[in-house]
């Protein structure tokens, strides 16, 4: 099943996208999680900035 979804957005002519992975602390725990999102490719850094 992911190959099917990573193979739809390598589609020629379309929105190059990259997977961004953020650590984020719990304020309950103090424990890190990490958050996974597609993003558009010039989007990255405004994404890292949050």
């Amino acid at each position: 099943m992911a190959k099917k979804v990573v193979a739809t957005l390598k589609k020629e002519g379309g929105v190059s996208y990259a997977k961004v992975i953020k650590a984020v602390r719990s304020a309950k725990t103090g424990a890190y999680t990490f958050r996974e999102e597609m993003v558009p490719s010039p989007l990255v850094q405004e994404t890292l900035k949050k």
